[in-house]
């Protein structure tokens, strides 16, 4: 007896794009002919706004019947749009439009062709990635729950990004950032925290920047965290304190050297290997972790300004987000 097929599922893809960073006229036009050209049906289409990032505009577009939800904006669109993903079968577009594109730099497709961007969407594979997890809490004691793609942190590095200038960010890019390092070195200080791994015993020491990372390279090719992974259902903690006159020339030296070059070639590796390690930049790993500082410090999301937080809880969801990369 003959057995019929099972139909395929009818691919639909939506886009969810900030005003503030994509030509939409034009942009309608390439996507939808691109969609068309797949076999695609018509192409939902939602405008973030101030008050909604694209969280709800996401899981509206999957209840509509989107397949692939294409974010078009900054770091902050691709995270709330995978926040909005978040235990759905869809999948996330990249559409680099933003000063950093960290997720599309980590996954090493390309910044700067749209053409090739909007072609992986429409004729590339998904791949599963894990998620990073952030329950903020306020000085008010109210909690916040956030995904994050790439990296969370506070202390220096979400100075830095709290003091950048965005009229700067969309006229020099990403070298913005070094002006926001420049107006936070006033603020300079270790913060005082108490944390746990994976329900270890609590801790307490001092830093002047705590980061989780779900991947580890930034722009302009800073690898900061060289053995995080987006798939391997692990977070990756670093930890700067920087000690005695020398203590941020070593800090620099580690990243910008080691990582940055030497990793790059087995003889290299041999040589971190027989180096001393650097004990102002440390790295460990776990699944949980759980942080409380003795006063309110800045957080950051992926490179997004999160306000003041008494305590962080960080965990990893593996497998938890579907994004659309290179056939």
């Amino acid at each position: 007896m003959a057995t019929s097929e099972v139909p395929a599922q009818p691919q639909k893809a939506a886009v969810v794009y900030n005003p503030l960073k994509v030509d939409v006229t034009k942009l309608r036009l390439e996507i939808e002919r691109a969609a068309a050209r797949a076999g695609y049906e018509s192409t939902l289409w939602f405008e973030t706004t101030a008050e909604e990032a694209g969280q709800a505009l996401t899981r509206q577009a999957v209840e509509q019947g989107a397949t692939v939800v294409i974010a078009a904006g900054g770091d902050g669109t691709v995270r709330a749009v995978a926040e909005g993903l978040r235990h759905t079968d869809a999948s996330l577009g990249l559409l680099p439009s933003g000063t950093g594109n960290l997720l599309a730099r980590n996954l090493d497709m390309g910044v700067s062709n749209r053409d090739t961007a909007i072609g992986i969407v429409f004729s590339g594979r998904d791949r599963v990635i894990d998620l990073g997890l952030a329950a903020i809490t306020r000085r008010d004691g109210v909690t916040e729950e956030h995904v994050f793609l790439v990296m969370a942190g506070l202390g220096l590095d979400a100075k830095m990004i709290a003091n950048t200038s965005s009229k700067l960010k969309k006229a020099v890019g990403w070298l913005a950032y070094v002006d926001g390092m420049g107006r936070s070195l006033p603020e300079l200080h270790p913060v005082k925290f108490r944390f746990s791994i994976d329900d270890a015993a609590w801790r307490a020491t001092s830093a002047h920047t705590v980061m989780v990372g779900n991947c580890g390279l930034l722009p302009g090719g800073v690898l900061l965290i060289p053995d995080a992974k987006l798939d391997d259902g692990v977070l990756d903690i670093m930890a700067l304190r920087p000690s005695g006159p020398f203590g941020w020339l070593k800090v620099w030296n580690k990243i910008a050297w080691e990582n940055g070059v030497l990793r790059k070639s087995a003889a290299g590796r041999k040589i971190i290997d027989l180096s001393r390690d650097v004990r102002s930049v440390t790295y460990r790993t776990g699944t949980d972790l759980k942080l409380v500082v003795d006063e309110p410090e800045e957080f950051q999301l992926d490179g997004d300004e999160f306000g003041e937080v008494t305590a962080v809880h960080s965990w990893v969801e593996p497998g938890a987000l579907r994004v659309r990369v290179r056939a």
